[in-house]
């Protein structure tokens, strides 16, 4: 199936399957690689979209194979997922914006390249997302209710890039943190920053073993550990003890 672009406002859509197997490392007509944001099976950049039931999926494998390769690139207004499956492996989703600049130069190429950083908010509720490393990343602002987020590989759950003047990036309320069988226990942290002004708050989610003690990592980045805002309260289950780093506030704001 080609990638789709759904660029119409307004719309509700329900019971589709989306699927496609774009990667990052894969060789264009032109000889240069496809990259992370040419990666998507599903764009998304009209306003108001609301999605149910729907499948998002993204085939082409693990991250240490094929490098990054979105499912669903969300860059419009007020999107919502009801009851929707995300399937992939590193970057299974993306919510916009960009960051302002790239640290890697031609490191965003794809269809927002040069467009408005424009501040957008989407709400999840009972979605079962699935990845690896990095596998929910951006710049929005986000709520996750009743959701499922399923590791399948050692890596990281959310990326952060939240932009220094927006008050509240990623927050996952009654949700799950689980893991497939190969996962191993310890080998997988809620959050690490993209960028070092990253939000994500926690509240009421269960954390299963595969969660590492720390919870949080922060990507090497020391200068981030006075700018993140990394917030977890009244988590539980066998990987919600120890989360102690000193830049995660364990109670919410």
């Amino acid at each position: 199936m080609p990638q789709i672009h759904i660029s119409d406002s307004n719309l509700t859509i329900e019971n589709k399957i989306f699927s496609a197997s774009n990667y990052a490392k894969e060789e264009m007509p032109d000889g240069s690689k496809r990259g992370t944001f040419r990666s998507y099976s599903v764009l998304v950049d009209g306003d108001n979209v609301r999605f149910k039931n729907c499948v998002f999926e993204n085939t082409a494998g693990r991250g240490k194979d094929v490098g990054q390769a979105i499912a669903l690139y969300l860059d419009g207004d007020g999107i919502i997922l009801e009851n929707c499956i995300l399937r992939g492996h590193q970057d299974t989703l993306f919510l916009a914006p960009l960051p302002d600049k790239e640290i890697i130069p031609g490191g965003f190429i794809g269809p927002k390249q040069f467009t408005e950083r424009k501040r957008r908010t989407y709400y999840f509720k009972n979605c079962v997302i699935e990845g690896g490393v990095d596998f929910i990343f951006g710049g929005a602002t986000a709520y996750f209710e009743g959701c499922e987020f399923v590791s399948v590989e050692d890596g990281y759950i959310f990326a952060p890039s939240t932009p220094e003047d927006v008050a509240i990036g990623f927050v996952a309320e009654d949700c799950r943190f689980t893991a497939s069988d190969n996962v191993g226990k310890g080998s997988c942290f809620i959050a690490r920053p993209w960028r070092n002004h990253a939000y994500v708050k926690l509240e009421n989610c269960y954390l299963g073993e595969h969660i590492n003690p720390a919870g949080f990592d922060d990507w090497g980045k020391l200068e981030a550990h006075e700018t993140v805002r990394f917030f977890e309260y009244n988590s539980y289950g066998p990987g919600a003890t120890g989360i102690h780093p000193d830049y995660v506030n364990k109670a919410c704001d």
